[in-house]
């Protein structure tokens, strides 16, 4: 198995279900670096040094350790219920969410919402936001009108590695861009 194949597994595990490899996540979704290495060496050759390459490498930075690195934990993302302890923050004027063509109905008549995630994810630029459409096929592209959810009592937070996330974003907030 490829690196980016166990990182890809690694965020399974991490963000969904940690019950894979017979592990559990705490409360602010910290899993054991010495149990998770453990069960994935089960079926996959895997060690400490391959997964701080996983770390360092992620071109998303999709997850962190802690101080000592005794903990991992995935930064955003998560379908089971975790507090990352996400920073509430005061959003900028603008951001985007990138999706493909085939969501673009539900998405116009009920809005942004998180489906089977915890949060909303949104990009501080449209080059990422393009890119994030692109895995949805066709992209297509929203402009989020984010200050003024903010002023409206909508919250905000910054994941660590960039994405803004929020709980959701109604209709009367978005703007479809002409691609």
């Amino acid at each position: 198995m490829s690196l980016t194949e166990i990182s890809k597994y690694i965020s399974l595990i991490l963000r969904h279900k940690p019950e894979t490899i017979g592990i559990n996540l705490d409360e602010h979704g910290w899993a054991d670096v010495d149990e998770l290495i453990a069960g994935i060496s089960k079926t996959h050759k895997f060690d400490m040094h391959m997964l701080e390459e996983i770390v360092r490498t992620d071109s998303k930075q999709r997850y962190s350790f802690n101080e000592d690195k005794t903990l991992i934990r995935a930064n955003q993302g998560h379908s089971v219920q975790v507090d990352v302890e996400l920073e509430e923050k005061e959003p900028p004027e603008t951001l985007w969410h990138g999706t493909g063509e085939k969501y673009t109905a539900l998405i116009d008549s009920q809005g942004l919402i998180p489906k089977s995630r915890l949060y909303v994810h949104l990009s501080k630029d449209k080059e990422t936001a393009i890119k994030v459409g692109q895995r949805h096929g066709r992209p297509v592209l929203y402009t989020v009108k984010s200050r003024e959810m903010h002023g409206d009592g909508y919250k905000f937070y910054l994941s660590k590695n960039g994405v803004w996330l929020t709980k959701e974003v109604p209709v009367k907030y978005l703007k479809k861009e002409n691609n």
